[in-house]
């Protein structure tokens, strides 16, 4: 799958334009806040890019991040941007092509930007513990639409858990199925190039992420796909398809379950770009100035991380009261238009 991973994105794409679907490009998921880099981005980087949307979280100043399957450099030029001259941008990429238009245009960014924190290596995601990348060195690693083209997903993000430090997080969108996907489907190179192929069954990615060492995967965002190629869409069959961002914590101390401990957090409407709320995934709309309940993880995803200086903290670990109200399984997307309601949780 690698040469045909290659071959489909190095040589017979040629801009964004010649997806078939837009399951791996959709420039409207990108947030207000974040479209303003991408103005400052090489006008052949922007064309040659075949991601969704732009993957950033918030409060990057000062971190290092990795981009895994970074292409052209897109999402590397517009994070350098918002880690700053302290921080560090690393992008990854197995396709030389792609590879030879972020590289092009790095001194290009460097006066752009007044600052170059950015580097671009060759090598597989599959292989991140035999690359010169030091283990316990990111804050952040992300990846736009790639994860579902790779043959060994566990082996990704076993790496990925190696790579970042205690606190840190896989931050990443990519394209899941509400089953798993067959093996015609799985087969089928132009299928897997638009990134439907490989796609995984959304319950499957879960426990790779749990085995992997993440528990406690948070869902962010989530919208369903729809196929307009017709010949496409007719050799997918009845499979549902959905392009999702997850955000994955390196914290040692989380649970499998959302536990209840009677705790509670304040936001400060400190972080920049970010003055009335706080959104830490799907379920966690957090409002400034507002005492908002919450488990013991989702306590350390806030405790135990970067976002710590931007929280009031109420409550501690010393007495249990069960499982939080309201969690439960099932799909976690939404299978109707944005905005038609959310399932609850801790």
């Amino acid at each position: 799958m690698h040469e045909l991973v290659k071959d489909y994105y190095g040589r017979q794409l040629q801009s964004s334009a010649d997806l078939k679907t837009s399951a791996c490009c959709d420039i409207t998921t990108v947030p207000e806040w974040l479209k303003p880099l991408l103005g400052r981005i090489h006008p052949e980087v922007l064309s040659r890019y075949y991601g969704c949307g732009l993957i950033a979280p918030a409060k990057l100043e000062g971190c290092r991040i990795l981009d895994l399957g970074c292409g052209s450099g897109r999402d590397v030029y517009a994070l350098a941007q918002l880690v700053g001259p302290r921080g560090e941008v690393v992008g990854l990429d197995m396709t030389d092509e792609q590879l030879a238009v972020a590289r092009r245009h790095q001194a290009w960014h460097a006066e752009q930007f007044g600052h170059d924190n950015v580097r671009f290596v060759h090598g597989y995601m599959e292989l991140l513990d035999e690359l010169d990348l030091e283990p316990g060195s990111f804050d952040v690693i992300v990846s736009n639409c790639v994860l579902n083209l790779s043959p060994d997903k566990d082996a990704v993000l076993r790496g990925v858990h190696r790579l970042l430090k205690e606190g840190g997080e896989l931050y990443f969108s990519d394209v899941y199925a509400d089953r798993r996907v067959p093996e015609a489907v799985r087969q089928d190179p132009v299928l897997y190039g638009e990134c439907l192929g490989g796609a995984l069954y959304w319950n499957d990615f879960l426990g790779i992420a749990r085995k992997a060492g993440f528990n406690d995967p948070r869902l962010v965002e989530d919208r369903p796909l729809t196929i307009t190629d017709n010949e496409l869409a007719a050799r997918t069959g009845s499979i549902g398809f959905y392009s999702a961002t997850y955000r994955l914590f390196r914290l040692d101390a989380l649970e499998n379950d959302c536990e209840d401990y009677g705790q509670a957090v304040i936001y400060r409407g400190s972080i920049p770009n970010h003055p009335q709320r706080f959104v830490l995934d799907k379920h966690h709309d957090i409002e400034t100035g507002r005492i908002f309940p919450v488990c013991g993880n989702t306590w350390r995803m806030l405790h135990d991380t970067r976002f710590a200086d931007h929280f009031d903290f109420i409550g501690d670990f010393s007495r249990h009261y069960g499982l939080f109200e309201g969690c439960g399984g099932g799909l976690p997307f939404d299978q109707d238009s944005p905005g038609s309601g959310a399932a609850p949780c801790c």
